[in-house]
This record gives structure tokens, C-alpha cells and sequence, in this order.
């Protein structure tokens, strides 16, 4: 039977085929330059131009008024931008027995100063009048029920409020 000599003939002439390809071929022949394998993805690829991702505001110049009943120059461009109140310093913090509100507003309003704990609850008014325009440093009296501690006090002058952080001692 003539089988067994095609099945060997065959076999030996794929082994042949196959090691004739696989020495032949480039990628068995040479080593693989390991300089040049990375495991890290590319990197994308970024613009250089810098992107500034913030809320700036415009460089506006202040230009200076004057209020003759005063004699005081000051920066007329927080009129013009709408602000009523501008608070420049509140002293001494942290504060034992008076407590010293330097502010200017922009006109004639009503002017409420409170004194709240660290969870938004009134604990004293110590003012509720209306103000004059210009700039002025209001004195206020704390009471003695006010225990030492962390409070804000919160200006208000036409809506617009203003909350500072003092230390009551």
C-alpha cells in the first residue's frame, strides 16, 4: 500500500517548507531593538499656547473724586460699578468690648450691622438707621450676653451685604 510513503514524503516537505520561512524570514533573523519598545501610550499632543481657564476681570483704571464736604479724595470708579458699600476696616479683631466699623457708602441708605453665630443666627443688632453718604467710622458697644467665640458680623446697605469673621474674647 502506497499510503504510508505520501503521508511521509508530505510531512517532510512541509517541515522543509516551514523551516525554509522561518529562517529566511527578517523578524526570527534579528533581535528586536529594545531601545525602541515603550509600554507608555504616546503622548497627546498639546498646544502651546497657554489657556487660562479663570474668571478674570477686565484692568479698568480708577479715576479720583472729590467730595468737598469731606476735603477727601477718593476712587470714584466703585461709583460707577454700582457698589453702595465698600467696608475698608473693621478693628480691633479679635474684640473684647467695642468694636470699630470704618465704611464708606456711595449714598444715603439704610444701614443694618448684626452680629451672627457660626450657623447664620442673629445674635445681636447693633445698628438699624439710616447713614449718610461718605466715609465714616461707626463705634459699637458688644454686649456683655455674648459669650467669647467664633461670629461673623454682617454689614448690610441696600441689599448689599458684606460678612467679615471676628473673634469675640
Amino acid at each position: 500500500m502506497n499510503i504510508k510513503p505520501k503521508i511521509t514524503f508530505s510531512w517532510s516537505l512541509l517541515c522543509t517548507i516551514c523551516m525554509v520561512i522561518l529562517c529566511s524570514s527578517s523578524i526570527f533573523a534579528q533581535q528586536a531593538d529594545s531601545s525602541k519598545i515603550s509600554f507608555r501610550p504616546k503622548a497627546k499632543v498639546v498646544s502651546k499656547v497657554p489657556q487660562i481657564k479663570a474668571n478674570i476681570q477686565p484692568y479698568k483704571p480708577t479715576t479720583l473724586g472729590y467730595n468737598p464736604a469731606n476735603n477727601v479724595l477718593f476712587p470714584s470708579s466703585t461709583t460707577k460699578s454700582g457698589k453702595i458699600l465698600t467696608v475698608f476696616k473693621v478693628y480691633p479683631n479679635p474684640v473684647s468690648d467695642q468694636i470699630n466699623i470704618s465704611l464708606r457708602l456711595d449714598r444715603d441708605i439704610m444701614l443694618s450691622i448684626k452680629i451672627t453665630d457660626l450657623l447664620g443666627n442673629d445674635v445681636v443688632r447693633l445698628a438699624n438707621e439710616r447713614a449718610p453718604a461718605g466715609e465714616q467710622t461707626k463705634t459699637y458697644t458688644i454686649p456683655n450676653k455674648l459669650n467669647p467665640g467664633m461670629y461673623f458680623l454682617r454689614i448690610e446697605a441696600g441689599g448689599e451685604p458684606k460678612i467679615m469673621k471676628i473673634s469675640v474674647l
